[in-house]
């Protein structure tokens, strides 16, 4: 069965719902989030390598999870729920939201046009299971320093997911930047 998207406007008030690819082929604004895992001691940012298959931004980087929630699912239970599912563990520390953006990209007849809620999750890299994410969500999985990847996608952001560096900025002024 397809998720039903919670359609929103400019201000986050919900107007509606839809199914996934309805709302994706009508470019309608829809509720999403973007969670970036953050080791604070080792100044690690989770990456995740979109897998090739995906609809969009296949086989290109992002952040550590990203989706919606469900209709009738709040954006917190929506995270663990994705989290358990694209890296095989719902991980526990601190979860900070540290804003929204709105953005919109075009891919062969559908539309990313979403109200990003962007998470921060501070955890101990360790913790972190490297070996238990779905292949058909993920291609790959690195940590990465926070200067290597700012010097990363300052030299080549298309290597990027379309709204990974949007997301990214929120982290850091809002959320890395805040707990140093």
């Amino acid at each position: 069965m397809e998720d039903m998207l919670i359609w929103v406007d400019e201000q986050d008030r919900e107007i509606g719902t839809g199914p996934k690819m309805l709302t994706h082929r009508e470019a309608r604004l829809h509720r999403a989030f973007s969670v970036f895992v953050y080791d604070p001691v080792t100044r690690d940012m989770l990456l995740q390598k979109r897998a090739r298959g995906k609809y969009h931004s296949g086989g290109l980087w992002s952040n550590a999870c990203c989706s919606h929630p469900r209709a009738g699912e709040d954006l917190e239970t929506a995270v663990h729920r994705r989290l358990c599912l694209e890296l095989g563990s719902d991980l526990t520390g601190s979860l900070l939201h540290c804003g929204t953006f709105v953005y919109r990209a075009d891919f062969d007849g559908l539309s990313e046009h979403e109200l990003d809620h962007v998470f921060l999750l501070s955890v101990a890299r360790e913790t972190v299971p490297l070996d238990r994410f779905d292949h058909t969500e993920i291609e790959e999985l690195q940590w990465i320093g926070m200067e290597a990847l700012d010097a990363w996608l300052a030299d080549a952001p298309e290597d990027f997911s379309a709204w990974f560096s949007r997301a990214y900025a929120l982290a850091r002024s809002r959320g890395i930047d805040c707990i140093q």
